[in-house]
This record gives C-alpha cells, structure tokens and sequence, in this order.
C-alpha cells in the first residue's frame, strides 16, 4: 500500500513538473469595493471549474490548465464577466462593484478585449429576459388560463422582437470577428429564435477551428439541430392508437399537420389543449389536421384525457414515456412541443401556441 502511495504521488509531482505555462492559463485581477462579496468562481459554461476567497487587498487568482482556446466567464455577486482563454495566456481582470457590469478591465486577452463590447449587449438581453419573466409571473399569479395565455403571448412578442435585434447583432459581430469572438457571439443565441443563422454561420466554419473541441461540438449539436429545422422533411414515424392501430405520419401527406407532443400529466398542454380543439373545427376543412403523440406510460390517464379535453383527432403513443424512440428522433425536452408540417411533410413552424398558432393558421389557410 505504502509502494502505491508513493508511486501516486511520483506521477502526480511528474505532471505538475510537466506542466509549462504554455500548458495554462492564468486569471488573476481585483475586485474592488466588494461590500460583503468574498469569493470569486469561475465558470466553463453552466459548470463551475474553481473558486477562490478574495484576499485581504480583494486579489484573486485562478490557473488552470489549456490545451486551446475556452470561453470562461467569471462570477462575482451577481454579475458575470465572459473571457476567451487562450493557452499560455496570463490575464489581468479589474472591476469596481460600484460601477455597471459592463465596466470592467481585462488585459492579456485580445479575445478577451474584443467581446466585451459584444458581452454588453449580452448582459442587456438577459437582464431584459429576466425582468420579462418576473413581471409575467407577478402579473399571472392571479389570472386565468385565457389570461394567461393572452400575456403569453404578448410578452414573446415583445421579447421576440428584442431576441431577433440580438440575433442581428451577433451576426454582424461575428463578421466582424472570424476568430473565437464571433464564436462566442453565435454561441450564445438562441435555436429556436435564430436557428437558420446558427446553421449558416456553421457550414461557414466548418473547415476551420479544427483543433478545437468546443466549437467541434457546436458544429455536431447544430448538424442535429439541421436534421430538425425549418424547410425540412419532418423525421417519419409509426405508431399506435388506444385501439392498437398502427399510424404512420407519411399518411398526413397533402394536409397541413400539427404534431403534437403532449401528455396526461403535463399541466400546460392540458391548457392548450381547448385552443387546439377550436382551431381543428375552424380549419379542418381547409386542410388542416393534427396528430397527437402522447408521452404518458399508462393508457389510463392518456384516455381519459382524450375525452375529457374532447380531443377529436387521431392519437398515438407507445406508452414508453420519454423512453420512445419518438423523443431521440424529435430530440424532445420538454413538452408541449409542436412541428407544423405543410402538404408535403416539410417543417414549416414550431412550438406555435395560442394566438400564434391561430394567426398562422390564418396567414396559411386564406
């Protein structure tokens, strides 16, 4: 036991030894006037690499190891600073509590420097989404379901617009910058609002970055994201009715669809539900249909809902929940989630609800 202690602790010296600058990346800065702030983290995306106290002059250093270019942010309160870290590089990082987000110091980084312009307006639209979300939660604590639906919508159309004003800019960032800047700025859109300028900046790099790991994976979730976009043939499936027929999506041919995913047991599709039921009388007669795939695992409760919401059109499910091999196909991570399909099975919209749905309709079925 001793021997393979210190054999451990050999190979564990050995690497620390091998270990060169070039290897690492360093962040070391000061956080001024940080009240009761004492501990800075740093981030790699969503997942937390380290942490530190600050010292007793509000120092601190992070060094970490690098072997490419990492898009890194720092957090200190409630503030976030995003940085592009390059191997070798040693980067010294500033800011005043006191002052706005947007005003810190970074040098070392070219990278560094160069989105921090573009991370303001990143920091405005999540501020703006976050304050959204709060009003619409404060205003709907009391409302009813047509309420709610109806602020539903007005605050994605409001935030819609701001999100498609976000998108532009990043794009232009990014032509501006054919470096890892402007694939942070792409990175940090959102598919569902900015899906096509996702997948042309994408087959724009895709012979370049090669080395990198992070932008490899990105160009791999958005070739996914392809396969599932707007003007594409809709993944065929089959499944089955409560009675045991089989149905096959290649059979809502010549129609306009809605696929629906939804379930028993899940509140909002319940809720959407009476919407759906009132656009299928209003337009069936003009091509349009919907299929339901259901994600419950007991025909049950899947039953009952069908009657109780007075669901008139055919539904499916192979009662294997998130389990079916549908919800690989459809990538599906939540539910309700909807796919518009024109006559010939190309995806023309997702995830229309409410009143989108219902002008869509309106704009489609003249």
């Amino acid at each position: 036991m001793k021997n393979r202690i210190l054999i451990g602790i050999s190979v564990l010296f050995l690497g620390l030894v091998g270990c060169t600058n070039k290897d690492t990346f360093v962040i070391s800065g000061q956080i001024n006037q940080a009240g009761n702030i004492k501990v800075v983290s740093l981030y790699e995306g969503d997942r937390k690499l380290d942490s530190v106290y600050l010292n007793e002059s509000n120092k601190f250093k992070f060094e970490r190891p690098a072997s490419q270019g990492r898009l890194v942010s720092l957090r200190v309160g409630t503030n976030k600073y995003d940085l592009i870290v390059q191997p070798g590089e040693q980067i010294d990082f500033n800011t005043n509590l006191q002052d706005s987000p947007e005003k810190y110091k970074v040098e070392g980084s070219d990278l560094s420097k160069a989105i921090q312009k573009f991370a303001v307006v990143r920091n405005r639209r999540d501020f703006l989404k976050d304050s959204l979300q709060a009003d619409f939660s404060k205003k709907t604590a009391n409302a009813s379901a047509i309420e709610i639906d109806a602020l539903r919508y007005a605050y994605l159309q409001k935030f819609s617009k701001e999100l498609k004003d976000y998108t532009q800019k990043a794009v232009k960032f990014s032509e501006e910058h054919a470096d890892l800047a402007g694939f942070y700025a792409i990175s940090t859109l959102d598919p569902e609002i900015a899906e096509a300028e996702i997948i042309a900046y994408a087959d724009k790099i895709k012979d370049q970055f090669q080395e990198n790991g992070y932008v490899q994976q990105f160009k791999l979730e958005t070739a996914k994201l392809k396969q599932l976009a707007i003007g594409q043939p809709a993944p065929q499936f089959d499944s089955f009715t409560v009675n045991n027929k089989k149905v096959s999506l290649v059979d809502y041919k010549g129609k306009y669809t809605l696929v629906d995913f939804w379930a028993s047991w899940c509140a909002p599709c319940r809720e959407e539900n009476p919407n759906i039921v009132r656009l299928y009388h209003a337009y069936k007669a003009k091509g349009f249909d919907v299929l339901g795939v259901s994600l419950d695992n007991n025909p049950g409760p899947w039953m009952r809902a069908i009657e109780d919401d007075k669901l008139a059109w055919t539904q499916v499910s192979d009662l294997q929940a998130w389990g079916s091999p549908i919800v690989g196909l459809y990538r599906l991570k939540a539910i309700p989630t909807s796919y518009l399909l024109d006559p010939n099975g190309l995806i023309l919209a997702k995830n229309l609800r409410g009143a989108e749905l219902e002008n869509f309709l309106k704009k489609t079925l003249k």
